[in-house]
C-alpha cells in the first residue's frame, strides 16, 4: 500500500470518527428554551379566526372591551406547565424552545381546538326533558347526560345542539412569554388559579412526622416456620408539605368540592411536595358563647338549673325521688 492509499484511509477513518462524535453528542441547540414541564406564566388572546369571537384572554382591558370582565373572574397572566395539556398543543408547541419575552401568533385548527362541527349531534327532544326555566333558543341545557344548547323550541318539541358552542371554528392565539416560574410556591398557586379561578393563601415547608414502617424480617428465621405477622417500627421522618389556607369562597368552590383529591395530586405532582394539608380558619366574631340543648340550660350551674327548672314549673324533689326508686 502507497502512501497516499495510508493516507487516504486515515482521512476516511477520521471522517467517520467525527461523524460517530457528532451522532452520540447531544443536540444542544434542541434544549435551548422552555421545555416540556417548565413552569411558564404567559399572557395571551385568543379570538376564533372568521367570526372574531372572544375565546379567551388574560388583558383585563380586553375583557373590558367584550363585556366579560364582570363575570367575578380576574383577568392577569396565567401559569401553565408546557406538556399537560393546560392550553392548546399548539400554543405549547410554539412556546416550547422560546425564552422569557419571546411573543408570537399561531393558529389552532377547528379540529384541534374545540372539533369540526357534526351535523348527527344535533337532536329533536321532548321539551319535557328540560327545565321549564331553560326553554328558550340559546340556553345551555343536560339531557340524557350530555351538554348542548337549544338551537329552536317550538311546542313540546326543542332541537338540542350537542356540538360545543365553537366547534368547527378556526382559533389565533397572540400570546407572549412573560417569565419563566422557578419559585415552587409561585408555581403552586398559579395552578390552583388555572384549576379554581381563585388564588390561596399558601406556603411550604418541611415538617417532622412520624410513620409506621415495616420491619425487615429475621433472616434467620426458619424457613419451615410458618410466615410470621408483619411487625412495624415508628420512625421519624421529614415531609415536605404544602400547606393551604382554605377561605370560604374556596370551601365554596364547585370545582375543588367536586375534585379536590385529583387536584391534590396533582399538585403533589407537579410541584414535587410529599403532602398538601388543607387548614380551614375560624375566627371568633365577638358573639358570646351558643347556648346548649333545652333552650340554652348547657354549661350552668346548680343555681341556674334549678331557676329553670321553677321557671318550667317542675318539682326537682319529685325527680330526685323517681331516680331512687328506679335505682331500688
Amino acid at each position: 500500500m502507497t502512501e497516499d492509499q495510508e493516507a487516504e484511509l486515515d482521512e476516511q477513518a477520521d471522517d467517520v470518527a467525527e461523524e460517530e462524535a457528532e451522532s452520540e453528542s447531544p443536540d444542544t441547540d434542541a434544549e435551548d428554551g422552555l421545555q416540556q414541564g417548565d413552569f411558564v406564566e404567559i399572557e395571551y388572546t385568543a379570538y376564533t379566526v372568521e367570526g372574531e369571537q372572544l375565546v379567551d384572554t388574560t388583558d383585563p382591558e380586553v375583557a373590558e372591551e367584550e363585556g366579560v370582565d364582570d363575570q367575578g373572574q380576574e383577568f392577569k397572566p396565567r401559569t401553565i406547565v408546557l406538556g399537560e395539556g393546560h392550553i392548546f398543543e399548539g400554543v405549547e408547541a410554539a412556546i416550547t424552545g422560546s425564552e422569557a419575552g419571546d411573543s408570537g401568533t399561531v393558529t389552532i385548527s377547528a379540529e384541534e381546538a374545540f372539533g369540526e362541527y357534526d351535523p348527527d349531534n344535533v337532536e329533536t327532544v321532548s321539551a319535557e326533558k328540560i327545565d321549564e326555566d331553560d326553554r328558550y333558543p340559546g340556553a345551555n341545557v343536560q339531557v340524557d347526560g350530555q351538554q348542548g344548547y337549544i338551537s329552536t323550541i317550538v311546542g313540546g318539541r326543542a332541537r338540542v345542539d350537542f356540538n360545543h358552542p365553537l366547534a368547527g371554528e378556526d382559533v389565533e392565539y397572540e400570546y407572549e412569554v412573560v417569565d419563566e416560574v422557578d419559585d415552587r410556591e409561585q408555581q403552586a398557586a398559579g395552578l390552583f388559579e388555572m384549576y379554581l379561578g381563585m388564588e390561596p393563601e399558601l406556603w411550604i415547608e418541611t415538617d417532622e412526622v412520624e410513620e409506621e414502617v415495616p420491619v425487615e424480617p429475621d433472616d434467620d428465621a426458619d424457613e419451615d416456620d410458618e410466615p410470621a405477622e408483619p411487625e412495624f417500627e415508628t420512625e421519624v421522618v421529614e415531609k415536605e408539605t404544602l400547606y393551604l389556607e382554605a377561605t370560604p369562597q374556596m370551601t365554596m368552590n364547585q370545582q375543588w368540592m367536586m375534585g379536590k383529591q385529583q387536584i391534590g395530586q396533582q399538585i403533589i405532582d407537579q410541584i414535587g411536595v410529599d403532602r398538601v394539608i388543607v387548614q380551614e380558619i375560624i375566627d371568633g366574631m365577638g358573639m358570646g358563647g351558643l347556648g346548649g340543648m333545652m333552650g340554652g340550660m348547657g354549661g350552668m350551674g346548680g343555681g341556674d338549673i334549678e331557676e329553670a327548672l321553677e321557671d318550667a314549673d317542675v318539682d326537682a324533689d319529685e325527680i330526685v325521688e323517681e331516680l331512687e326508686g328506679a335505682e331500688e
